[in-house]
């Protein structure tokens, strides 16, 4: 289902929100995680699918890739730490840390009581976890019934203690809420909730990274051009990754921003929902999909402000077309570079082929053969087993076709500075 947003405004980027997100907090949160060298590799690369881009009638697609950022494989590697170094600094004001000094570990003995807590899908909890071990504090990751045993083991090898749930996602949500209200812990979550603002902004703010390291270093000093995108894809979820992402391209560009769209899993479609009700709602369907990180059932009513007025098309997705689309990625279908996609990962390309498809929607969202196509690979294979059995290809066959395709192009990915 395809949905236009008919609150989407064309203008400069509101002082509002830009005084929750902004492109100077954003390098800001680049600086702290370039000290994170052992989870945090920038930037990633940038693949340009040009065999695909032929097949679908366009210009470019161009597909940033977070599955080769850090050993998270994951996106999430932007947010959680960003929130965890940000409410460590605010709780001790005049203690003189700096984030270089925390994720070094240099003042773990003074937080080696000091407890965080979340709820999450695997990819969030992961990267939190591996945040909370460098800094020296506590962690307790809430899991839901749908997570599986294979995305909880790297979560508890990083030091989190685990607690599981019989619910959903959002169910561990609440509990993770109730639970840090009972032992006086701190929630780094990444949706937010009534009175619960402060931590999900700075997790929204680490993921606008991924926009920042599109922009070359000298855009502001010298002729080097900016990305020239006519449409971006995102994935939805809670609505945080797509609010990132959205805020720094509006700040930048204003009114001449890319035509935006938000997809999600037609059985988790809290943000179709918002737009179709004019305000943070909850999903229609059962929220039980095989792309585990967008299986959310509550939009984030802070993620909410940006998307309503920022985000032109909503549409969902099944998930037999994100498993199609993982394994285009991971063959290299029209002979562009093998990527190993997970589920999750591959949905912006489930929807841009669902819209390629379809002449109406082409039309509508002025799709031809001049647009030129952002996609965001946001995970990797985050679940080994569960990406062979969709794909029928392992992680590692992916990653060395992936090297062999190089090497016999001379080929490097397109770079950001």
């Amino acid at each position: 289902m395809l949905l236009t947003n008919p609150h989407a405004v064309r203008c400069a980027y509101p002082a509002p929100l830009r005084e929750l997100l902004n492109i100077d907090k954003a390098a800001e949160s680049r600086r702290w995680l370039r000290c994170w060298p052992e989870q945090f590799s920038s930037p990633s690369p940038v693949w340009a699918l040009a065999g695909l881009a032929r097949q679908l009638g366009l210009a470019q697609i161009s597909l940033k890739d977070e599955s080769s950022r850090s050993p998270l494989a994951s996106f999430k590697v932007l947010g959680a730490p960003v929130a965890l170094l940000s409410l460590i600094l605010r709780h001790w004001p005049h203690s003189g840390f700096s984030p270089a000094d925390l994720l070094a570990g240099r003042h773990a003995a003074q937080l080696k009581d000091w407890v965080v807590i979340s709820a999450t899908d695997g990819n969030h909890g992961r990267a939190l976890a591996a945040a909370a071990q460098s800094v020296g504090c506590r962690c307790v990751i809430v899991l839901h019934a749908q997570v599986s045993p294979e995305r909880e083991a790297p979560i508890a090898a990083l030091g989190a203690e685990i607690v599981r749930i019989a619910g959903n996602y959002d169910a561990s949500v609440h509990e993770a809420a109730r639970l840090a209200a009972a032992n006086g812990w701190q929630v780094v979550s990444d949706t937010s909730y009534f009175g619960y603002e402060d931590v999900p902004r700075d997790v929204m703010q680490g993921y606008a990274i991924i926009a920042d390291e599109l922009w070359p270093a000298d855009q502001d000093q010298g002729p080097a051009p900016a990305p020239d995108y006519s449409h971006v894809i995102l994935q939805g979820g809670v609505g945080g990754f797509a609010a990132g992402v959205l805020s720094y391209f509006w700040e930048r560009l204003g009114a001449q921003r890319p035509v935006f769209v938000v997809v999600e899993p037609q059985q988790a479609d809290c943000l179709y929902q918002s737009a179709q009700l004019g305000q943070a709602a909850a999903t229609a369907g059962t929220v039980d999909s095989v792309m585990a990180g967008l299986a959310c059932g509550e939009a984030s009513p802070l993620a909410w402000r940006f998307l309503q007025p920022g985000i032109d098309f909503f549409m969902t997705v099944s998930d037999q077309a994100a498993v199609q689309a993982m394994g285009v990625l991971a063959r290299g279908d029209a002979g562009d570079v093998p990527v190993l996609s997970g589920e999750s990962g591959a949905a912006g390309l489930a929807g841009l082929q669902a819209l390629a498809a379809t002449g109406e929607w082409r039309q509508r969202l002025g799709l031809d053969a001049s647009s030129r196509v952002l996609l965001i690979n946001t995970e990797g294979a985050t679940a080994p087993s569960i990406y062979t059995e969709l794909t029928s290809c392992a992680p590692a066959q992916v990653l060395q076709a992936q090297m062999r395709w190089l090497a016999q192009r001379a080929a490097v990915p397109q770079q950001a500075s």
